[in-house]
């Protein structure tokens, strides 16, 4: 992944502002992102059943598999603000498209913040109208953009990469925001990817989907999926590289490497600043029966608050593990596992064939002192694998979130 230097300025045919609506009293709120050409689309959203207005909006547009323009407020989830709400969303959207010259179903609309909240539409279409006319290709246009989409994120969190797609240079960036209510299922946080290279949409949407359930779908902070999750990639073609229409063609497995090194890359980073967390935990399970069951596994596992607060406390209580695996919905004998706790250079195994094993408890507290550590079930049952990421759960995400909004 490239520094921060390069954003989503550097993806050809890209503009992007980050404004200060007055929404948030002391940060910028509001993102613009634009292609000066029509974009393919793929996107993922939210499955939680209470939907924010945007998201219902931007399925409606989005079927289409075309986009040119995001726009995204912070502050204001617009999620509980019925018709009133959805009328705001499409006045983003008309804003948007109006300035810009384009059709408002180009627009997708995004929204972060408070649930429940009604929706300030007049304050935010006049930022919008007076902020257009600034989208800039300029670096610090990208960084500003990046910022905008904040709420309780204590930094903000981009990607950038460049890469030779079958002789074409193409250009790949993101941002996404995210810190709590993070526990994406087949969709995700607020996550925009830009890129110029050329795809059709059906395979963009298969492509995200695909790639979104082996990142953004990994992660987990406290076990909440939000109401406006949403991960959306544009793909504007200007590398001018042949239009990938199937799985078959030349440079598609490179590209939807790349994607899913992106995803990856803005997934962690929102683990990173999870709510109150002072872990970052890797877990994997290896040697599976087959990708489907070693998903459930860590999912299960990460999903565990016991889990989570074992590893907050330093206490290197694999049973809660063990249960939590047990718990996943698919077949899992614990006989037959090996299980090792550690940071990223030690591991110890803690069970063998089922077998709990001697070690020294004070040097895996010592081990399970460190801001990075991982989980490792080995099932021995196949050659299948998965890999998740999640946060401890700290007394200081337990304050944090008994004020949140007094």
């Amino acid at each position: 992944m490239s520094s921060m230097i390069k954003n989503i300025t550097n993806v050809k045919g890209i503009k992007c502002w980050g404004a200060h609506t007055g929404i948030k009293s002391m940060r910028r709120d509001m993102a613009l992102i634009y292609s000066e050409v029509p974009a393919s689309v793929g996107a993922v959203f939210t499955q939680n059943q209470v939907v924010a207005e945007p998201i219902k909006l931007a399925r409606e547009y989005m079927a289409d598999g075309k986009a040119q323009a995001i726009v995204v407020n912070a502050g204001n989830a617009n999620a509980c603000t019925g018709p009133d709400g959805y009328r705001g969303a499409e006045a983003m959207a008309e804003a948007m498209g109006e300035e810009l010259g384009i059709d408002k179903e180009l627009v997708l609309v995004a929204s972060t913040g408070l649930i429940g909240e009604p929706f300030p539409t007049e304050e935010i279409t006049k930022g919008i109208r007076e902020n257009v006319s600034k989208l800039s290709s300029k670096s610090n246009a990208g960084s500003f953009a990046a910022n905008a989409i904040l709420t309780t994120d204590t930094f903000a969190k981009e990607g950038f990469l460049e890469f030779d797609l079958d002789g074409y240079e193409v250009n790949m960036a993101g941002i996404a925001k995210g810190s709590g209510m993070i526990h994406p299922r087949l969709g995700t946080m607020l996550a925009f990817i830009v890129t110029d290279a050329a795809i059709e949409p059906k395979l963009l949407q298969e492509t995200v989907k695909e790639v979104a359930d082996k990142s953004f779908n990994m992660i987990t902070v406290d076990g909440d999926t939000s109401t406006n999750d949403v991960v959306a990639v544009l793909a504007n073609g200007q590398a001018e590289n042949d239009v990938m229409k199937s799985e078959d063609d030349p440079g598609y497995k490179l590209f939807r490497d790349k994607l899913e090194e992106m995803m990856v890359h803005l997934a962690k980073l929102i683990v990173s600043d999870g709510e109150g967390a002072s872990k970052f935990i890797t877990y994997e399970a290896v040697n599976a029966p087959d990708e489907a069951t070693a998903r459930a596994l860590v999912r299960a596992v990460f999903d565990s608050t016991l889990v989570k607060a074992a590893m907050y406390g330093r206490d290197p209580n694999w049973g809660r593990i063990i249960c939590a695996a047990g718990n996943a919905g698919v077949p899992f004998d614990y006989r037959t596992v090996d299980l090792y706790l550690g940071d990223e250079s030690s591991q110890v195994k803690v069970l063998e064939k089922g077998i709990p094993q001697e070690y020294n408890r004070n040097y895996m507290k010592k081990l399970l002192r460190a801001a990075d550590l991982m989980i490792i079930l080995d099932l021995d049952n196949g050659d299948a694998k998965s890999k998740g990421w999640g946060a401890d759960l700290s007394t200081d995400y337990v304050l944090f979130n008994s004020v949140y909004t007094t």
